[in-house]
């Protein structure tokens, strides 16, 4: 399976980004925007570069333009959709089975949270998709989900429904047990679970979810 990396122009830790880019093996990264800036700080080259670079010192820009071998993708800021959005509609269109995207969070509100709501195109290319940070991981399910405990990110695991209503809902392993619940939209009965055994299982009849595994 080809895993690809996103590196967007949110919050972005560098020691956490330089860790996660060591553990995990990627096919591709493509720098989004502001994103670029990390990639200019620890002497590192993306696959490709995506954004209307309305935020980036120019002189990163000229520093990537002088290197051979990267794509690039010019938007104008006038457009539809989010530079990041461009940025994951490419990585889609390539076939890769897994995405993860750094630098989605952050102080823009309106941008992590369109950011998240990205996380559901995977669904139409049958691709998992990851927004990462320090702090939280978060992918968006449509089917069964089992986390193993000793692969889990931090110590807490919440459920929020995306649609109105994740009918059937059992989880196993954790802490907070549900049989055959309905988990609807506007509460958050979802929040803060745990794993206590070697493995959870969550499971449902219908909607989506959005699974978080977050630490303090």
């Amino acid at each position: 399976m080809k895993r690809a990396l996103i590196v967007a122009g949110g919050s972005i830790e560098d020691a956490f980004c330089l860790e996660y880019l060591q553990n995990n093996r990627f096919d591709h990264k493509t720098a989004v925007d502001l994103g670029l800036q990390f990639f200019y700080q620890n002497n590192l080259l993306p696959d490709r570069i995506v954004g209307d670079f309305d935020s980036i010192d120019p002189s990163v820009l000229r520093f990537f333009e002088e290197k051979e071998g990267i794509a690039w993708v010019r938007l104008i800021p006038e457009k539809d959709d989010t530079d990041t959005e461009a940025a994951v509609q490419r990585i889609l269109a390539e076939g890769y089975g897994e995405v993860h995207i750094l630098g989605a969070t952050g102080n823009r509100l309106d941008h992590m949270l369109g950011n998240v709501g990205l996380l559901g195109l995977g669904f139409e290319t049958d691709t998992r998709i990851f927004l990462v940070d320090s702090h939280n991981r978060v992918r968006m399910i449509q089917n069964d989900l089992t986390i193993s405990k000793n692969e889990q990110f931090g110590k807490y695991v919440s459920l929020l429904p995306v649609t109105p209503q994740v009918s059937g809902i059992t989880l196993t392993g954790m802490k907070y047990p549900l049989s055959d619940y309905t988990m609807e939209a506007y509460h958050t009965i979802g929040i803060s679970n745990e794993i206590i055994e070697e493995e959870a299982g969550i499971s449902f009849k219908e909607g989506t979810l959005l699974v978080l595994e977050t630490r303090d």
